[in-house]
């Protein structure tokens, strides 16, 4: 029986503490929460990567809902820590804000700042096993929701291949380093099932992030198998993040410098969109917030753009401001930093003030450098940013002129719109409709107290090719900005939403799918905050209406509808082409009644993936349009960024 004692208490409060409020840890009990678990352990062994000592992780899902991820580096410490009594390896798996990455002799660079990572994962896991490989022996230690069942012990030698240790059997693929196994726990997640597709996303920028560290994924419930590999780093990123887009020079501006002991390293290329893609990471942490980097990166790219374009009189009478040479950007900025200050837990922001300037210093005399070299690619990004600054000019124009009218600020409700009596926003919805046989039965069909109705005339402009200035020009678009209420761009005002739940819905066929998604790219593009706030939702309309005598019933797949007939004998079956073939009662029962519908709520959990899947869809190359369609064809009716 262990002895109770100081420690044994210790670890008991650190374990019960997180288990009773693990959001405070890990953010939520959902699928994000659930996910960090991986990235915890994950980035541990990204720490070693960074200090020199690992170059493969191998990330596995295995039959039983357990995670493992096993590395080539150092492996944690097992010898007796000289305060605690214990081993090295208890502590860092039992003791919050310990470890070795706060006095910088073991790391110079790390994401872990915090020391809230491994502990956290072993007390919300039902159970962990962790082994270490170090000196040529393997050892073993395993716990149960953070509770150690075993003192930390060798048990063999360390060799790759299947390692059985008693009742466990595991397969190692390195003779040194760290592997962990867990499974998170049930009493805590609202669901345990990893998702292989959001842990593809962020292995694959770790690796971008990471020049020639090998990162695979083994899904064993699936047998399939991902690699994760790019020697050229951030220059790769870059690209992948432009496939799909129309690039405006074939060669990735790359710059890659030291200065106070920060690294500083960016890569970055134009297409011919309208929009920024910017990428900002602090020791491989995604810093969504940007901060005081993003700010030196900034302020670096205007001044040597502006200088650029006057020197080769580009410009002429025009001052760029940052908006302007922004516009079709796409970069990925990384800053190594020794002690890095975020504005919160969740590292969203940076807050070191030095770092503006080192950034600043650094990327003005890579970019100014580069324009020389390459004076040809100099003058092609100045001409769009000019032609940015004159389109910025004539929207503001518009934007006045419109003012004037009373558009954008108290703006005439669209007259097709049929509004709601409802005065509070908070219970307002607004349903977007595609054409006016839809819109005809939709306005039957709502609860006029709370629901209003938004036909729209076909499809919307597709906002991802057209400046700003022709898209306030688009009747769809002001139909839907004055619906809207809030403004666009810089004018927004989230206070000024006139529908907390704005529904689109279409179709389920391929121009509905088309219809949405171009929604979708003018909500992300012009009114971003609306989907990061939760305000978004796709209605999903059923597919077919199933009746056996009396009794109907509505099914939203083939696979619902192969279900439900297998269940009935006899039943006749109606497939629904659109929504005005449903007759007013059957549209409110379906798709309307809040009691029974089916809505998706759009999120953006990957802001950078989903840029890059609008550009696809949205942009002018057909090729990667055409690939993804043929990859996704089941997926596109009910796409989800």
């Amino acid at each position: 029986m262990e002895e109770y004692n100081a420690n044994a208490i210790q670890i008991l409060q650190d374990a019960e503490a997180v288990r009773k409020r693990p959001g405070m840890y890990i953010g939520s009990t959902d699928e994000r929460g659930l996910h960090h678990l991986v990235y915890e352990v994950v980035d541990n062994s990204i720490d070693e990567a960074l200090a020199g000592h690992c170059k493969n992780i191998t990330v596995t899902l295995h039959e039983d809902g357990s995670v493992s991820v096993e590395d080539d580096g150092r492996g944690i410490p097992v010898d007796i820590h000289p305060e605690k009594g214990k081993s090295a390896l208890e502590i860092v798996l039992t003791v919050l804000h310990a470890g070795a990455k706060f006095d910088k002799k073991a790391y110079r660079i790390t994401g872990g700042l915090h020391g809230v990572g491994i502990h956290v994962v072993n007390f919300l896991s039902e159970w962990l096993r962790a082994y270490v490989r170090r000196d040529g022996k393997v050892y073993f230690q395993w716990y149960v929701r953070g509770k150690p069942q075993t003192e930390v012990k060798v048990i063999g030698e360390a060799k790759t291949g299947v390692f059985e240790n008693g009742e466990f059997k595991e397969e190692f693929r390195y003779t040194r380093g760290t592997y962990i196994r867990f499974k998170p726990d049930a009493e805590i997640f609202e669901t345990t099932k990893i998702k292989a597709d959001t842990l593809r996303k962020k292995l694959r920028y770790l690796a971008f992030l990471n020049r020639g560290i090998r990162i695979e994924l083994v899904d064993k419930r699936d047998g399939s198998r991902d690699v994760f590999y790019y020697e050229g780093g951030i220059v790769e990123f870059v690209k992948y993040l432009n496939e799909g887009s129309s690039v405006l020079h074939k060669d990735v501006v790359y710059g890659y410098d030291e200065s106070e002991g920060i690294i500083v390293e960016f890569a970055m290329q134009y297409n011919d969109s309208t929009s920024e893609n910017l990428l900002a990471f602090v020791n491989t942490i995604n810093t969504i917030e940007g901060g005081t980097h993003v700010s030196g990166f900034r302020s670096a790219l205007t001044k040597v753009i502006n200088d650029f374009a006057r020197d080769k009189k580009i410009a002429k009478d025009i001052t760029l401001q940052g908006e302007d040479v922004r516009e079709g950007l796409t970069a990925v900025l990384h800053v190594r930093h020794p002690n890095p200050q975020f504005e919160g837990q969740t590292k969203a922001k940076l807050g070191n003030s030095e770092v503006k300037g080192v950034v600043f210093s650094i990327v003005t005399k890579h970019l100014k450098r580069y324009f020389e070299e390459h004076p040809d690619v100099g003058t092609i990004i100045a001409s769009k940013a000019v032609a940015a600054a004159r389109a910025r000019i004539a929207a503001r124009r518009a934007r006045e002129i419109a003012r004037r009218k009373s558009f954008l600020e108290s703006l005439d409700l669209p007259g097709k719109l049929a509004d709601c009596s409802e005065e509070n926003p908070e219970n307002a919805e607004l349903f977007i409709v595609e054409g006016d046989s839809a819109g005809g039965s939709a306005k039957q069909a709502r609860d006029r107290h709370f629901q209003a109705i938004l036909p729209l005339r076909g499809k919307i402009l597709n906002v991802e090719k057209a400046r700003i200035d022709k898209v306030f020009k688009n009747q769809e678009i002001r139909a839907l900005i004055s619906a809207i209420g809030t403004g666009v761009k810089e004018d927004f005002d989230l206070s000024k939403l006139r529908y907390h739940k704005i529904i689109i819905m279409t179709d389920a066929d391929v121009d509905g799918a088309h219809i949405r998604t171009l929604l979708l790219t003018f909500f992300y593009r012009y009114m971003p905050e609306l989907i990061e706030n939760g305000h978004v939702y796709i209605a999903q309309a059923p597919l077919y209406r199933i009746q056996r005598g009396k009794d109907v019933y509505y099914v939203y797949s083939d696979e619902e509808k192969d279900e439900m007939l297998s269940k009935l004998n006899g039943a006749s079956v109606q497939r629904f082409k659109g929504l005005g073939e449903m007759n007013p009662q059957q549209l409110w029962e379906t798709t309307m009644d809040p009691e029974h519908r089916r809505l998706i709520k759009v999120t953006i959990e990957d802001a950078a993936e989903a840029d890059r899947l609008f550009s696809i869809l949205m942009g002018e190359a057909v090729g990667p349009r055409r690939e993804f369609i043929v990859q996704h064809a089941r997926e596109v009716m009910n796409l989800d960024i």
